[in-house]
């Protein structure tokens, strides 16, 4: 038998995930993607196929004066996707992790996002 890549036990979880996860235009899904050195979040309405609001720390937008770490760059994202959420009129969202813990990263976008204003 052969073993699995971390990559491949990423996307075992994401697909269990997702069987549960489901986003509408009411209550769109809250993607989150992480790599290495950026974060990425999206409110993404699975029933149209369409991703109503996207950021990530990629973007030029995003750029830093000062040192930050990736955690607290996670952070800010979480709170301006909550922000720019709810001035599109998105007040409650369903969280996919994506199939990564829920801890580090993850958990201070999940945790500024509600501080921002988002239920779920």
């Amino acid at each position: 038998m052969t073993k699995l890549t971390r990559r491949q036990r990423l996307r075992i979880r994401h697909k269990r995930l997702r069987k549960k996860v489901f986003g509408t235009a009411g209550r769109p899904r809250l993607h989150v993607k992480r790599s290495i050195n950026h974060i990425e979040a999206s409110l993404i309405d699975d029933i149209a196929g369409k991703t109503l609001l996207s950021a990530t720390t990629k973007a030029l937008s995003f750029a830093i004066e000062k040192k930050e770490t990736k955690t607290e760059q996670a952070t800010r994202l979480g709170s301006l996707i909550g922000k720019k959420a709810i001035e599109n009129g998105i007040e409650t969202v369903v969280f996919d992790r994506g199939g990564n813990p829920y801890s580090g990263r993850i958990k201070a976008l999940a945790e500024s996002a509600r501080s921002a204003g988002l239920k779920f």
